[in-house]
C-alpha cells in the first residue's frame, strides 16, 4: 500500500526513546515504521508498524528500507535511534566488544543512512535524523567506548549533511542528556576488569545510576525528534531537553582546563 502522509523510520523503536519517538510521530502526522531485533514482523501497535532490522547486517538493512518503500512508496524521515552501552574502563574491554559496539552505533548508522539516500535524493527531499548525544562532545570516563561511537556520530552527519543538503535531504543530530531508559542495564560490563580500576569503577556505576534515575523523559527527546523532522528551516543541532542545552553551552564557552575540573569532579575523580 502507498499512503499520502510522509513516512518515518525509526530504528531501535522497541523501548525508550525509539519507542517514544515512533509514538510522537505518529501524533505528528506521520506513517511510522519502528524496528527492532526483536520485532514481530509486520505487527501494528497504537499507529506503528513494527518490522525486524539488525542495524549491523548489511542484508537485513538492504531488505528492510525495500519493504518499507515497497509498502509504503517512499521514506521521509530515518530517525537512527538503534544503539547500545559501554560500561568500564577503556582498558577493561576487549577489543571485541569496541567493535561490536562501534558496528551498531557507528556502522549501523552508515548502513542505514547509505540505504536511504537513494530514495530520499529520487524523490527531492528528506531528512536523516541521528540520535547522538552530550557525550558526542564531552568525554565520558569509564563509558570511552560509547562516547568514541557518539563522536564520530557527530562528525559523519554534519559532513554528510554539507554534502547532501543541495539535493533537498538534510543530516541533523538531536542530543539528549541522561534520559530514563534502560540504557543502563542494556551496557555490556567489561571484558577483562582489573582490580586497579574497581574501586573507581564502583564509583562510576554509582553515579551513572543517580544520573538515569534523575535523567529526562523520553518524551522529552521524542519532543526535540519531531521538532528535527518538522521544521520548516530545520537545524544542524537540537539539544533534548535542558540539561543537554546547559552541556552545550559550557562545552562552548568555559575555559578547557576549568571544564576538565569540572569533569572530574562530577565523575567523583581525584582532583
Amino acid at each position: 500500500m502507498t499512503t499520502n502522509r510522509p513516512v518515518a523510520l525509526v530504528t531501535g523503536a522497541s523501548s525508550g526513546i525509539g519507542k517514544a519517538a515512533a509514538f510522537a510521530l505518529v501524533d505528528a502526522g506521520f506513517e511510522v515504521v519502528g524496528t527492532s531485533r526483536k520485532a514481530s514482523g509486520g505487527d501494528r501497535r497504537e499507529g506503528v508498524t513494527f518490522l525486524d532490522l539488525d542495524v549491523a547486517s548489511d542484508t537485513s538493512v538492504a531488505s528492510l528500507v525495500d519493504r518499507v518503500i515497497e509498502q509504503f512508496g517512499r521514506i521521509d524521515v530515518l530517525v537512527n535511534n538503534a544503539g547500545i552501552g559501554s560500561a568500564g574502563a577503556g582498558e577493561e574491554r576487549s577489543l571485541v566488544q569496541d567493535q561490536q559496539l562501534f558496528d551498531i552505533n557507528v556502522f549501523g548508522l552508515i548502513r542505514m543512512t547509505k540505504a536511504v539516500l537513494p530514495h530520499m535524493r529520487a524523490q527531492g527531499g528528506g531528512r536523516i535524523i541521528n540520535i547522538s548525544s552530550v557525550l558526542g562532545f564531552v568525554p565520558a570516563p569509564y563509558m570511552a567506548a560509547y562516547a568514541a561511537s557518539k563522536h564520530a556520530v557527530e562528525g559523519y552527519s554534519e559532513s554528510v549533511d554539507h554534502e547532501v543538503r543541495q539535493h533537498g535531504v538534510r543530516v541533523l543530530l538531536v542530543e539528549p542528556a541522561y534520559t530514563r531508559t534502560a540504557f543502563e542495564a542494556n551496557s555490556p560490563k567489561p571484558a577483562t576488569p582489573l582490580p586497579v580500576y574497581e574501586q573507581q569503577r564502583q564509583v562510576f556505576e554509582r553515579v551513572m545510576a543517580a544520573a538515569m534515575k534523575d535523567g529526562d523523559d523520553p518524551a522529552t527527546v521524542a519532543k526535540a525528534i519531531v521538532a528535527a523532522a518538522t521544521d520548516p528551516k530545520p537545524k544542524l543541532r537540537y539539544p533534548a531537553g535542558p540539561t543537554a542545552g546547559r552541556v552545550g553551552t559550557l562545552r562552548r564557552l568555559v575555559p578547557a582546563r576549568a571544564f576538565d575540573r569540572q569533569i572530574r569532579k562530577l565523575n567523583q575523580l581525584p582532583a
